[in-house]
């Protein structure tokens, strides 16, 4: 079922589709596209520079936004980040998915993962890691089948929720 899953780039015919899924995620307390609110095609310029690492801004590192796309509908999305700095080596980790609430329990964040893993390979990266909530069992248990190895649980503090912190050996999968 997920062999059909790919992982591609926002195009401007996204946006409502996005946007949709944007609505439905915030219920979930998570930002589906990372957005200031800006026009859309400012948007997705944004996120070329981004990836290409051109006019970073002040703690930003290269990064792919991509969805995840099935049979021609947008299932989910991710933030394949190429390095780590302070903040993603705590907290974000190489790798930030989602998948839209009508799309969940059918394997879509596993391949999800899967694939990014795969794309930080071909780019040099040898240990990804992967972070999620501690009170996020799904998440955890996604990571965990993509050979995701618990590290540690990071507990920041002042009633926030702990980080469950994953390496996952990215060669094994070449």
């Amino acid at each position: 079922m997920t062999a059909n899953l790919t992982l591609r780039p926002l195009r401007l015919e996204d946006e409502a589709e996005v946007r949709r899924l944007q609505e439905q995620l915030l219920a979930d307390d998570f930002d589906f596209l990372l957005d200031d609110g800006q026009p859309f095609a400012a948007y997705l310029e944004g996120q070329r520079r981004e990836a290409c690492g051109e006019d970073l801004a002040p703690g930003r590192v290269p990064a792919e936004f991509l969805v995840a796309e099935v049979d021609g509908e947008i299932v989910g999305r991710v933030s394949i980040r190429h390095e780590l700095n302070d903040f993603l080596r705590t907290i974000g980790g190489h790798v930030g998915y989602a998948v839209g609430p009508e799309h969940r329990r059918r394997g879509y964040a596993t391949e999800i993962l899967r694939q990014s893993v795969a794309r930080l390979a071909e780019l040099g990266v040898e240990r990804v890691l992967v972070t999620c909530d501690d009170t996020n069992a799904a998440s955890a248990a996604t990571i965990e089948r993509c050979g995701g190895v618990l590290e540690d649980l990071y507990e920041p503090g002042g009633g926030k929720v702990g980080k469950r912190r994953y390496w996952i050996d990215a060669r094994r999968g070449r």
